[in-house]
């Protein structure tokens, strides 16, 4: 599958574990892999569901796939916000609310994708991402961050920092 991708958590929360000295996992609720298809059906996106459901049962964690195509079609009535149509897996991983967690690892490659680099996770710094600037759901994010990692600095959007 092409533009298949494993982000979020499940990356950078194991970083500040490792430098909190806790097991990479703890606190990672889900594994996020998202992909991208063209067919914009729910049957679909669903039939790629339920293999990685099979291919994932036996590692005993939460694996949530989701095509990027898609979001657009049901972002808005789950979140309330409208969500532009998206071209590519990546772009998922670029909406992302704190920058430094604009984190993928492409399946097929083992490429990393981190179009603000590694540098702001490595520092626990959390600053808004500006192509995604929205600063109440920012807050909010990076606040539930630091009440788990308490060492984590945020940055305030408009800060010169």
């Amino acid at each position: 599958m092409e533009q298949c991708f494993l982000t979020a958590g499940c990356l950078f929360q194991a970083v500040w574990n490792h430098q909190s000295n806790l097991p990479a996992a703890q606190g990672v609720k889900d594994y996020d892999v998202f992909y991208f298809d063209t067919d914009l059906s729910y049957e679909a996106e669903d039939a790629v569901i339920r293999a990685a459901e099979a291919l994932f049962q036996d590692l005993g964690v939460s694996v949530e796939v989701k095509n990027q195509a898609r979001v657009h079609l049901w972002y808005g009535e789950r979140f309330g916000r409208l969500y532009p149509q998206l071209h590519t897996a990546r772009q998922g991983i670029d909406r992302y609310l704190v920058a430094g967690t604009c984190i993928g690892l492409e399946i097929a490659t083992g490429e990393l994708y981190a179009p603000y680099g590694l540098a702001d996770v490595a520092q626990g710094v959390l600053r808004i991402n500006p192509l995604h600037a929205q600063p109440a759901l920012f807050a909010k994010k990076a606040r539930s961050y630091q009440a788990r990692w308490p060492w984590l600095k945020i940055i305030e959007p408009g800060s010169a920092e």
